[in-house]
This record gives structure tokens, C-alpha cells and sequence, in this order.
């Protein structure tokens, strides 16, 4: 199981800028990330090397963050891949409440991140059908 960090954000010019300048100051790698907006506020979720400091440095700088249990799937990249893990979860009666992709960097195999209802759950049933489950 990953955690990622969710930074809740006025949606303005430069925000996102501004928390990676943070991060990069304090020497956190963002292995991943998706954003997603509203009017006035937005959601940033990183995959980040120090969860814990970036969750301290981010609050330092009056950033509403926390930290959120996902699963990583890491799968082949060709045609199909994702929509095999998808078919699984709804055989499965899984709900995925959102997903985005990063690349293991070890391997360079992709990496779908899932969020979903019951985390332990879904990773124990991934794993019985041979899903690489970080």
C-alpha cells in the first residue's frame, strides 16, 4: 500500500508552482500527481519520497493537507492493460473512487493508483488474481 499526500488549494496562478517550490527546497521527489479543479479550490494528489515531511513542510506553509492509503498497480504497457484491472474490479463489485497513472522507477512499467472505499480489502483481491500490487 502507497500513500499519497492530497493538497487542498486555492485554484490560482501559481499555486501548483508554489508547492512544488516547497517540495523541491525540501529536497521531496514527486513521483506522481494528478490535479483537479473547481472555481475556487482544487485538489492536488502527489505520490511524494517523504510523505510525512512534505505533509509537516506544506501545513508549515499554510497548505490543508493530508495523507491518503492508495494502491499502486503495476501492469504491462500495452493495449488492454488497463481495461483487464478495470473488468477485474467490477467482477470483483469494486467501486474506484479515482485513478491516475505514475511509472515505477525502478522498472519503468507503468503504475495505475487507485483510491477506493476499502483499500485493504481491494489489495488482498488484486493479489489473489496476480496483480502486481504495490
Amino acid at each position: 500500500m502507497l500513500k499519497q499526500v492530497s493538497i487542498y488549494a486555492e485554484n490560482k496562478k501559481g499555486t501548483f508552482r508554489d508547492i512544488t517550490t516547497i517540495l523541491m527546497q525540501e529536497d521531496i521527489n514527486i513521483l506522481g500527481s494528478v490535479t483537479n479543479n473547481s472555481t475556487e479550490y482544487g485538489v492536488v494528489r502527489m505520490i511524494v519520497s517523504d510523505t510525512e515531511k512534505a505533509l509537516r513542510v506544506l501545513q508549515a506553509n499554510h497548505y490543508l493537507c493530508k495523507s491518503t492509503s492508495i494502491i499502486g498497480v503495476e501492469m504491462a504497457d500495452k493495449v488492454g492493460s488497463l481495461n483487464h484491472l478495470l473488468q477485474e474490479l467490477l467482477d470483483g463489485n469494486i467501486n474506484v473512487d479515482y485513478t491516475y497513472l505514475c511509472f515505477n522507477r525502478e522498472t519503468g512499467m507503468p503504475v495505475i493508483i487507485l483510491h477506493t472505499e476499502d483499500i485493504f480489502e481491494v489489495e488482498n483481491h488484486l493479489k489473489t488474481k496476480g496483480f502486481a500490487v504495490q
